[in-house]
């Protein structure tokens, strides 16, 4: 099973999927659904969420715009999974960025783990959620 299912996310919880494309690990995907024991709910759900699995590349943007728009829909304590390209894979984000770009969207890093073969995974979380636990 992969990391990111055993890092927190539980059977019964609600789990948005940003930015899937092509590239996606869908062995990942499958892993959080089991490990949830729900479909993953899709960008445009009015559903408040427990986690969000932000799939995001260089290309794809601002990473602030998307971190604002990832914590929107998320419950108090929820996490936002952001997954990026590895170092040296297409699309990579620089850890730099993503220590930049967090606290800026209201968001506290804590914890990096190896998400798939092709990307990892940056656990974020809200920092009145990360005191509380």
């Amino acid at each position: 099973m992969s990391g990111i299912a055993l890092a927190g996310i539980t059977s019964g919880q609600m789990v948005q999927e940003i930015g899937y494309d092509d590239d996606c690990d869908e062995d990942l995907r499958a892993a959080v659904v089991a490990a949830s024991g729900a479909e993953l709910l899709d960008e445009d759900t009015d559903e408040v969420v427990d986690a969000v699995l932000l799939w995001f590349r260089e290309e794809d943007g601002d990473l602030v715009d998307a971190l604002v728009d990832a914590i929107t829909p998320l419950a108090d304590h929820g996490v936002v999974w952001l997954l990026t390209p590895k170092a040296g894979r297409e699309g990579n984000i620089e850890p730099a960025d993503i220590a930049e770009a967090a606290p800026t969207a209201g968001l506290q890093q804590t914890s990096t783990i190896n998400a798939a073969n092709d990307w990892q995974g940056t656990r974020l979380v809200s920092p009145r959620a990360a005191r509380s636990k």
